[in-house]
């Protein structure tokens, strides 16, 4: 069985003051209905925990009730940090699930082939994650805004979501993420506390996460040359 768990809790800092860019109109849904949707509808996915503020439970009913989900899903309350919500997620997906893909509730363009071969790659490897090949020169900094050198991209590559892992893998990577006290903002870097390989998947598509106002009518124009509008 496959789960996917929808990281949902966060506070869209970036957006703006009082915005949550979940609920952000985009092509006559909100941004995180489309995420959903797109995990719904997947051949590869089974169930959905969709991990939310407290106090939200309300609208991501409504949102149910606008989309008709097609899958078995629960609402889960997240924690303060990223790491504390895929735990909880992790928490409350069905006991039968042997593969779990953990997305970013902003990620709304991510498409069934992503979904299908990360999945593939994680039943072999144990971890995977989407990723695009770095393509953009870099340069670091010497921290006042000046370039100091230009960084090799030759092996660089830029991950986003899903990453998806053997549900044993990931329990036991943010378990001992925990017991270490470290914080991170990605579910392979506690992958990388314990040695566990993570397989690169390379995503060929557009795959952008909202994290803006200006990312919005680049999603939607996404979103609405697949027909998801």
């Amino acid at each position: 069985m496959n789960s996917a768990v929808i990281v949902a809790a966060g506070s869209s800092r970036r957006m703006g003051p009082g915005t949550d860019k979940l609920f952000l109109e985009v092509n006559g849904l909100p941004l995180v209905a489309h995420t959903w949707r797109r995990f719904d509808a997947s051949s590869r996915i089974d169930e959905i925990v969709l991990v939310i503020r407290s106090g939200l439970e309300k609208a991501f009913l409504e949102i149910a009730e606008r989309i008709r989900p097609g899958k078995p899903y629960r609402l889960v309350v997240g924690g303060a940090e990223r790491q504390e919500s895929v735990w909880n997620g992790l928490n409350a997906v069905d006991p039968r699930c042997r593969i779990v893909a953990i997305q970013d509730g902003a990620r709304a363009c991510t498409s069934e082939a992503v979904i299908v071969s990360t999945i593939a790659r994680a039943v072999e490897m144990g971890a995977a994650v989407a990723a695009q090949r770095v393509t953009d020169t870099l340069k670091e900094s010497d921290g006042e805004n000046r370039i100091q050198r230009t960084v090799d991209r030759t092996h660089l590559w830029a991950v986003q979501t899903p990453q998806v892992f053997r549900i044993e893998v990931i329990r036991k990577a943010l378990q001992s993420v925990r017991e270490k006290g470290l914080s991170i903002t990605d579910d392979t870097a506690a992958c990388e506390s314990i040695g566990q390989p993570v397989a690169l998947v390379e995503s060929r598509d557009p795959n952008p996460k909202a994290t803006a106002p200006g990312d919005l009518p680049f999603i939607a124009s996404l979103l609405g040359s697949e027909g998801d509008a």
